[in-house]
């Protein structure tokens, strides 16, 4: 079994609405509904903004939690030591299975994040901003949103705003990737060990934080910090969007203050009274036993004190008819499948790990998991990126979370349960089943003056290949917006001038009904 989770799964709130808001409405809220919703939001300086994120310990929502108001000063100090304007990314990439707050954010508020993240472009004095996404119907919401701001790439703009499209994997979140991305590379990372403040995109620093974040610091701009830190817990106040999936009834993001019991985020979603384990964070994430989740509450601190992690916001509990240990190898494997191959800790330890859990599934014995031990060990902090770590991070909390059904495979053989699924993966060619929204062009070479050069096989490959004869053979289809801005690269560096773009007289396919009513009035 394995049922993937909606774009847009159902939204449930705890208390008052902030993130939210609204959303009982409309099915999105355009900028008419989102301005009656929010009111209007007045500018505020660098100073001030970084005193308002400090004020309400705002960290980043993307899983690392690093302080926003820290990284919104150190781009400011170096915007102005070397004199260049910084760039505004909005990181809405979210390429992991169980995570599905940013898709609802982007999908349902655009105007919320656009309003914090153009907060802190006017502050900086950016005068680019782009945002990030991975899915068609968060492109298709945010290419509307900026569309209703009268927000173009056009030069010549007091602000250009540009939307990127990213590959839905794993390690196309991570910052470094999403920023090669935005600079036309491919969405891996790079290798290196970069600061997005000092140089990010186009060399340029860069503010870079994910979508709940923006949101997040433009409700606190319009509250107030003391208006805002009457909800939740004093030194974590606010809200919290969680995805909750697994082994629950009713799959959903839902928006809770900090201080909540896990224990009833859980019963919101109908999951089993005492769930054999929970999975906090995400795949990257740790496990928790059934005490554990039922005495956390929902806070980065107290989640970490029970051994667990708030991460990326994904809550997935699993029920004790299940084997976890086969549960983790699901994911261990689908987390060696994500790997940028860029280094050896990725591309040849993810795999050897996940080999090794599966040996011990499989009654390898006590070896088999002392090598699975050794090799998850080998791997930390020996990565280009994040991912092996955070891969190495959950293979050791599932050897340390389930240890009953460890010495049940390692020394009776099995612990006599079935592998169910019930945590999300995506479906088997999940890359090639969203078709990418049409452009409305189509490129064209006139043959009278192609000399064969190949550098626009190199810039866009996935539209363009070189035949045998070292000419290009294109692709005879509509040029995707997420392609547009390589495919016009392509053409400015044809050195004979033989490339070209054309308008198609095809009409755009019919799009998915949730994508519709994305784009419609916004009641769908």
């Amino acid at each position: 079994m394995n049922v993937p989770l909606p774009d847009v799964p159902e939204v449930r709130v705890v208390g008052l609405p902030q993130l939210t808001i609204g959303f009982d409405l409309v099915e999105r809220l355009d900028l008419a509904m989102h301005l009656k919703v929010h009111g209007p939001l007045e500018p505020m300086t660098g100073e001030r903004l970084a005193e308002l994120a400090e004020a309400i310990t705002l960290r980043g929502r993307g899983g690392a939690g690093f302080p926003f108001g820290k990284k919104l000063r150190a781009v400011a100090k170096a915007s102005i030591r070397r004199g260049v304007r910084p760039v505004v990314v909005i990181n809405g990439s979210e390429g992991e299975p169980a995570c599905r707050k940013d898709t609802v954010l982007l999908n349902r508020a655009p105007h919320l994040i656009l309003d914090g993240a153009l907060l802190a472009a006017e502050a900086l004095g950016a005068r680019t901003l782009v945002v990030a996404v991975t899915r068609n119907s968060t492109e298709i919401s945010v290419r509307t949103a900026l569309a209703e701001r009268g927000l173009s790439d056009r030069r010549g703009r007091h602000l250009r705003a540009r939307v990127v499209r990213t590959p839905e994997r794993m390690v196309s979140g991570e910052a470094s990737a999403v920023i090669r991305a935005v600079n036309g590379g491919p969405a891996l990372p790079p290798g290196r060990r970069e600061r997005a403040a000092e140089s990010g995109v186009a060399g340029a620093p860069t503010l870079l934080s994910n979508a709940e974040t923006y949101a997040q610091l433009a409700v606190a701009a319009r509250l107030g910090s003391l208006r805002y830190g009457h909800t939740g817990l004093a030194d974590e106040p606010g809200t919290v969007l969680l995805t909750v999936s697994g082994a629950v009834a009713r799959p959903m993001v839902i928006e809770v203050p900090t201080g909540v019991p896990l224990r009833y985020v859980l019963q919101l979603a109908g999951a089993p009274p005492l769930p054999q384990g929970v999975l906090t964070g995400g795949y990257h994430g740790n496990w928790i036993d059934a005490i554990a989740s039922h005495d956390a509450m929902i806070s980065r601190a107290s989640l970490a004190a029970a051994g667990g992690a708030l991460g990326a916001g994904a809550i997935l509990p699993i029920g004790s008819e299940t084997c976890p240990i086969g549960e983790s190898l699901r994911i261990a494997n689908w987390l060696a499948a994500e790997s940028a191959g860029q280094c050896g800790p990725c591309k040849l330890g993810l795999p050897a790990a996940a080999g090794g859990l599966s040996d011990v599934l499989n009654g390898g014995g006590p070896a088999a998991l002392e090598a699975l031990r050794e090799v998850t060990q080998a791997v930390k902090g020996r990565g280009a990126c994040k991912h092996p770590d955070g891969s190495a991070r959950f293979l050791a909390s599932t050897l340390s979370a389930f240890t009953d059904d460890l010495a049940a495979h390692v020394l009776d053989g099995g612990c006599g349960r079935d592998t169910l699924g019930v945590l999300p993966l995506p479906s088997p060619g999940y890359e090639d089943a969203e078709e990418s929204i049409p452009s409305g062009e189509k490129l064209a070479v006139d043959w009278t003056l192609c000399q064969g050069h190949g550098l626009c096989a190199d810039i866009v490959p996935e539209l363009i290949r070189l035949g045998p004869d070292g000419y290009p053979a294109l692709a005879d289809a509509a040029v995707p917006m997420h392609l547009r801005g390589r495919a016009q690269r392509a053409v400015r560096r044809c050195p004979a001038l033989a490339l070209r773009i054309e308008q198609t007289s095809a009409e755009r396919p019919a799009l998915p009904s949730a994508q519709r009513r994305a784009l419609g009035s916004g009641r769908g």
